[in-house]
């Protein structure tokens, strides 16, 4: 009975917690939307492409920023040696369109991860002329006048640094249903996109299209004060609005779509990994959060089978219906959100709207990524 009584108090403070987050969503800054060419930042924007081995996915990218207008520069594609065809499928399109290069980058020094370091040293080899740097990853699809929305807004609202959340392209039925429950674990923890964070501890970022001011760069000596993270773009993030720049996380659903991994299996095991987000955390901050994810997504609907049928075998404690009521309103709200993601999404599926079934295995995730550090990221080998 005691147990029962504090996890229903536990359940109401998180309940509160998550509403008093989730209707933030209500104002929230529409999705961003493509504008065309400002004669005004011609030639101020370089991007940086990291790349390992992504021949079977790199070219929508690659055509993507091809299209963009005239605020962009360069393309920098840095390369770690890829052996299955990138580098040639990068040649190629420089031979098309004059504004891309392929560098590769030295061996990676100890103490950084793969990602950074490659953006990292696309930074240093940009052009001095521009005045900011956009991170791009290979799975993204940039759509026309990315670039040119980013910069825009950048300008107008005085942001040093602007992510987008972007829109996702699934096609197997395992990840329709795992990947929209792993997402609502951010979506639970954090505000979401298009809502400035109020402190630095709090700031979320994708690092799948990042824009920064180079001098904010130069400032922090590039990405080094993120070096040796797994989810280098949220610490990178957190240490710059730490510093006291503006910092933005927007709704790019218009603007970049993302294939980001093939299958259920892919998706647990490779985004799974850092979607803790423990290197840009306190150890409390971490273990606060996970908790926080147990009462209000891992256990409501367990929670509600369990009441449900202790009730129904002739136990009448009001206790019990307390617990049914609070977590039927949790899985009501879940399949809710639902219905607020689903323009992220290109497309649906009937696993979509299954997926708060998939919420415990979800948190789940996030408790085994808390508890030990990555060995494996993207082809390579830590120790």
């Amino acid at each position: 009975m005691a147990i029962a009584i504090m996890l229903l108090l536990f359940q109401v403070v998180a309940t509160a917690i998550l509403l008093s987050r989730l209707l933030k969503g209500a104002i929230r800054r529409p999705p961003l939307q493509p504008q065309p060419f400002n004669p005004d930042f011609s030639g101020k924007v370089s991007v940086v492409v990291p790349t390992l081995n992504e021949a079977n996915r790199i070219t929508p990218c690659l055509e993507g920023l091809s299209q963009q207008n005239q605020e962009l520069r360069e393309v920098i594609v840095v390369d770690s040696n890829s052996q299955d065809g990138t580098q040639e499928i990068v040649k190629t399109t420089s031979k098309q369109d004059s504004r891309f290069c392929l560098i590769t980058d030295d061996p990676l020094p100890s103490g950084w991860v793969g990602r950074p370091w490659a953006l990292h040293t696309g930074y240093l080899h940009s052009s001095s002329d521009s005045d900011w740097i956009l991170g791009i990853d290979a799975d993204t699809q940039p759509q026309p006048g990315l670039i040119s929305s980013l910069v825009t807004i950048a300008e107008k609202e005085s942001y040093d640094v602007i992510s987008l959340a972007p829109q996702f392209i699934l096609q197997y039925p395992g990840e329709w249903w795992l990947q929209p429950a792993l997402l609502m674990t951010l979506l639970y923890r954090f505000d979401s996109a298009g809502i400035d964070a109020n402190t630095s501890s709090r700031v979320m970022a994708n690092g799948q299209c990042f824009l920064c001011r180079r001098s904010v760069l130069k400032a922090l000596d590039g990405y080094t004060t993120a070096a040796s993270s797994f989810c280098d773009d949220v610490t990178l993030a957190r240490n710059i609005a730490a510093k006291g720049y503006k910092v933005g996380f927007l709704d790019g659903s218009k603007v970049i779509k993302v294939r980001m991994y093939e299958g259920a299996k892919e998706t647990w095991q490779e985004w799974g990994r850092s979607l803790d987000l423990k290197d840009a955390a306190s150890n409390a901050q971490v273990w606060g959060d996970v908790a926080f994810l147990f009462l209000v997504q891992a256990l409501p609907v367990p929670l509600l089978i369990i009441t449900i049928y202790l009730i129904s075998s002739g136990n009448q404690l009001t206790l019990l219906w307390g617990l049914l009521g609070l977590n039927l309103f949790l899985i009501l709200l879940r399949w809710g959100m639902l219905f607020a993601i689903a323009p992220s999404y290109i497309s649906s599926s009937i696993f979509f709207w299954l997926s708060p079934f998939a919420d415990t295995l979800a948190v789940w995730r996030i408790f085994l990524s808390s508890i030990k550090k990555p060995q494996k990221w993207r082809g390579r080998i830590y120790s």
